[in-house]
């Protein structure tokens, strides 16, 4: 009996969470696409920002999601056998598996430490060093950088980890709880039935976001409006199926009871919609005001890598994706997005927040230190 009520209460949980969680993306999807369909200059403006958004960004996004998902769905490999032979160990394979692209690494690692297996050295080491979806950003738009920062992360991590398990020694905020996430696993969704089209819209987009990288322009008016049909279109359809889709944003590309294609597309979408909001904040803050944001950025230069620090401390990858597309549009310098990739913690914070906060909040302090290291090292010695 006590066990089918607290089935029944777990579920109705579950259920408050997705609601709650659904209404908050339906309503800032609601506001994009409102915007969107504004009259005038500033309709333009916001529609142009989405077309770029999707056809320099999200395309390639889509592209490196098949890479690194597709290699994740081939692969059987038992994290739990592999971290019981390698104890010793522990702390690299965190960083190591942190710098993967996404959070899913970073959520494996966490969950083993919220079931006692690893040590929270290994904990700060991956929240270190995981750079979560903006990685994915970093990685389509400038990929030597991209592995720069992941070579940063795995040598800071590692580092980081090692000196707390040093302070503290290895049993240190230790827990021995079987607890497990608590997530449904829903296999498909009511998204799921917009993949085709999708897919139908990823292919030429991207064709044309090579077209465009290249900086090859054709003058012909049918090729324009085929930009704009196919952007528009991808980025609406991006930003509706995000809105409605249930499932957490990092549970969409780390359930591998899901399909291949809807953990791709599910991923992208959530991409796509932080990456859209980050350019509107660009045009929309460009459109209404007479700022300067590069100046602005180059007159408060010494604080903005201890700014990104901060963001880095914000749950969840949206705020980190911003962040990094301030970075790749040139308003702020590397040391900041060097700084930001190393104090966040990705969508790996939450479930620690949930089951072990007082490791987690500890962990994510402990990871500002190095950060603020590397970050005004780099801007020092190297900017």
């Amino acid at each position: 009996m006590n066990e089918l009520i607290s089935a029944i209460i777990n579920k109705k949980k579950n259920f408050i969470e997705n609601d709650g969680r659904l209404l908050k993306k339906s309503f800032l999807g609601l506001l994009i696409l409102s915007l969107a369909f504004q009259t005038g200059e500033f309709g333009a403006v916001v529609r142009q920002a989405m077309i770029d958004a999707y056809l320099q960004v999200s395309v390639f996004v889509g592209f490196t999601l098949i890479v690194f998902i597709g290699l994740d769905t081939l692969t059987n490999f038992n994290i739990k056998i592999f971290l019981s032979k390698t104890k010793i160990i522990h702390v690299p394979i965190a960083s190591l598996l942190g710098a993967i692209p996404g959070c899913g690494g970073a959520i494996i690692v966490v969950t083993q430490y919220i079931q006692g297996r690893i040590s929270f050295g290994a904990l700060v080491a991956v929240l270190t060093s995981t750079m979560g979806d903006a990685a994915f950003l970093i990685l389509a738009l400038e990929p030597s950088t991209g592995l720069l920062i992941f070579l940063i992360g795995i040598i800071v991590g590692s580092i980081s980890g090692y000196i707390v398990d040093l302070i503290h020694g290895t049993n240190f905020l230790q827990l021995n709880s079987e607890i497990k996430d608590g997530l449904v696993s829903i296999k498909k969704t009511f998204v799921s039935k917009f993949n085709y089209f999708w897919l139908v819209l990823f292919i030429p987009g991207f064709v044309l976001g090579i077209i465009t990288a290249f900086q090859i322009e054709f003058s012909l008016s049918i090729y324009n409006n085929f930009i704009v049909i196919i952007g528009s279109a991808g980025a609406i359809l991006s930003i509706f199926m995000w809105s409605l889709n249930p499932l957490s944003d990092f549970q969409c590309s780390t359930d591998k009871s899901r399909g291949f294609i809807s953990r791709v597309i599910d991923t992208t979408n959530f991409v796509t919609t932080w990456v859209i909001c980050g350019f509107l904040v660009f045009e929309i803050f460009m459109y209404l005001t007479d700022i300067d944001l590069k100046l602005f950025f180059d007159l408060w230069l010494p604080l903005v890598p201890l700014i990104a620090i901060f963001f880095g401390f914000l749950p969840g990858c949206g705020p980190q994706i911003v962040v990094a597309t301030f970075y790749l549009n040139g308003f702020i310098p590397l040391s900041a997005e060097i700084g930001n990739a190393i104090s966040n913690d990705g969508d790996a914070l939450f479930p620690a927040i949930a089951l072990a906060p007082k490791a987690a909040v500890l962990a994510t302090i402990y990871s500002a230190i190095p950060a603020i290291i590397v970050a005004y090292g780099y801007f020092i010695f190297l900017e």
